[in-house]
């Protein structure tokens, strides 16, 4: 509903490697695949420039755990001439108007648009960009919701999710009139204190000053000094506040809400895999708030532009199709299944998924679309999820994923990928990001990620869905130069080639110190310039992953 580097072959810090045992001989092993840097965290908060581009950083360099971007785009200047990638973004609809993303659409060149007819016969009508899977819905309950109103799977799965809902949905329609009755009040002592005062605008300072004689007034100062204290501005508050009651009213209204069925205006039935035919070819965003496909589309592959100069996504040659596939809610497993397959089948390279939900009751549709995709040499990046948990309990399910019960994965071409806030230190994996030594592949910038939203606007935004993208790009700009490699070879590079980091950190789920190796597969941060220098040495054979992986991953 979710990524730093040495460039030159000097700075790699290239050693040689003995014969018969990891390379063949004459070749060299990158030190940075088994040794952490020394890095040390900013001391100053960041200038508004690095909150805009933390995620290019490079930890070395600038002490921030970012993806070392300004290296990986200097050394690819020196690469040749890239193929195009075309990356599959399957999420929410997206703004194909936006600066940043008209001009790296994927077009369709074998559909004429707007004439009602399958040009190309694939199945899909006026398809030029991508897919609408969603049709005209957008908001929309969620799995658990839809298993308690519909009776999906068994007795025991239906009461627990019928408890579930017994339990959350009374609370989330509380919170939405709580902050309802905040962001009220809010309001009127802001509008009081501008009669009041004649100000259009005013500061913390104006408050204080303001007449004591003014007894009705100073309640409402009182509360907007309280707002200040908390957020920084009135304006900062009401914004939090307006954001809060929406995501509450979205929750008690329609996530939650049994009686709400958002998918009656699609007409299909998504728990039959066989009625197809639905959606249509427009995977344009539908609604002021529908922004999360924006967002995640422009990290992969956004172009710079005069709105946010020096904001760019990673990859430089890269095509973006539209897959509207998740709406504000719950996505379904069908969609999820057939827009992975309307990827691959239309020349998608790399699907980003930053989505995920906690229940999947057609989970077999997307594992068989999973093993689809590798079977056609497709990658597959999907954000690890929000909710600030290690994956590994059982307890604590999070679909797709690519295995069951953390036993062996059914592909080689699904890469999970946590998030990083802007610090390194203890606090450097987001508090939110979701964790596990087996179901997390490595790390990326996730947090506060300066990127486009819909109607030609930009903002910040946190998530898992942010590192994922960030990811997608990165291997978009290493498959354009390295085409040759494969999916499962790109996954490895890109979890192997990262940044170690021998540094404890806050776990999200427990709240104590714990090393930053222990909450991922690998302990890395993606680095695209230590990824492009690997798939140089891996493409002219110098490397052997499949070593290397039993020879160390094995021990970790």
């Amino acid at each position: 509903m979710n990524t730093s580097f040495f460039c030159s072959t000097k700075r790699l810090g290239l050693v040689l490697a003995s014969c018969g045992t990891l390379l063949s001989c004459k070749t060299v092993l990158p030190t940075y695949l088994n040794q952490a840097p020394v890095a040390v965290g900013k001391k100053a908060p960041l200038t508004e420039a690095e909150k805009q581009g933390w995620r290019y950083a490079d930890l070395v360099r600038d002490s921030l755990p970012g993806l070392s971007a300004h290296q990986a785009w200097a050394q690819a200047e020196k690469l040749g001439n890239p193929s195009e990638v075309v990356v599959g973004v399957l999420d929410s609809g997206i703004d194909l108007k936006h600066p940043a993303l008209a001009s790296v659409l994927w077009i369709n060149t074998d559909e004429i648009p707007d004439n009602g007819v399958d040009d190309d016969q694939n199945g899909y009508v006026d398809d030029v960009h991508g897919y609408n899977f969603l049709g005209g819905a957008y908001n929309e309950r969620v799995e658990v919701t839809r298993i308690a109103a519909l009776g999906l799977g068994d007795e025991a799965l239906i009461a627990r999710a019928k408890a579930e809902i017994d339990k959350e949905r009374p609370k989330a329609i509380q919170d939405k009139e709580r902050y309802s009755s905040i962001l009220s009040a809010v309001q009127e002592a802001d509008q009081a204190f501008k009669t009041a005062s004649g100000k259009t605008t005013y500061t913390e300072q104006d408050l204080d000053n303001f007449g004591a004689d003014q007894i009705m007034l100073v309640p409402k100062i009182q509360l907007l000094q309280q707002m200040i204290s908390f957020v920084g501005s009135v304006d900062a508050a009401l914004t939090e506040l307006t954001g809060a009651v929406k995501y509450f009213g979205d929750k008690a209204d329609y996530q939650l809400n049994p009686d709400f069925d958002g998918r009656v205006v699609v007409g299909d039935d998504p728990y039959n895999f066989e009625d197809r035919g639905y959606g249509d070819g427009n995977p344009q965003h539908q609604a002021p708030d529908e922004s999360h496909g924006t967002h995640v589309a422009s990290i992969v592959a956004g172009v710079e532009n005069d709105l946010a100069p020096g904001v760019r996504g990673m990859a430089t040659n890269a095509k973006i199709m539209s897959l509207r596939a998740v709406p504000n809610g719950d996505e379904y497993d069908k969609d999820i299944a057939l827009g992975i397959r309307y990827a691959v089948d239309n020349g998608a390279r790399i699907v980003n998924m930053s989505f995920g939900k906690s229940y999947s009751p057609r989970a077999e549709w997307v594992y068989d679309a999973i093993r689809y995709a590798a079977s056609k040499n497709v990658l597959l990046i999907h954000a690890a999820g929000n909710e600030g948990v290690d994956l590994d309990d059982p307890k604590n399910p999070n679909f797709p994923n690519d295995q069951v019960e953390n036993g062996p994965e059914i592909a080689d071409n699904l890469l999970r990928v946590g998030a990083l806030a802007p610090s390194f230190g203890p606090e450097m994996v987001a508090e939110f990001s979701n964790v596990g030594k087996i179901n997390v592949d490595v790390f990326a910038p996730g947090d506060e990620i300066y990127a486009a939203m819909p109607e030609g606007q930009y903002a910040f935004q946190g998530g898992t869905s942010m590192a994922a993208p960030a990811v997608a790009g990165v291997a978009a700009l290493v498959w354009s130069y390295y085409p040759e490699l494969t999916a499962a070879q790109l996954k490895k590079i890109l979890m192997y080639s990262g940044t170690s980091v021998s540094q404890n950190v806050t776990h999200p789920a427990r709240e104590e110190a714990v090393s930053f190796g222990s909450l991922s597969r690998t302990g890395k941060i993606v680095n695209a310039a230590q990824a492009l220098a690997l798939a140089e040495l891996v493409a002219q054979k110098k490397f052997n992953l499949n070593r290397y992986e039993k020879k160390y991953v094995a021990k970790r």
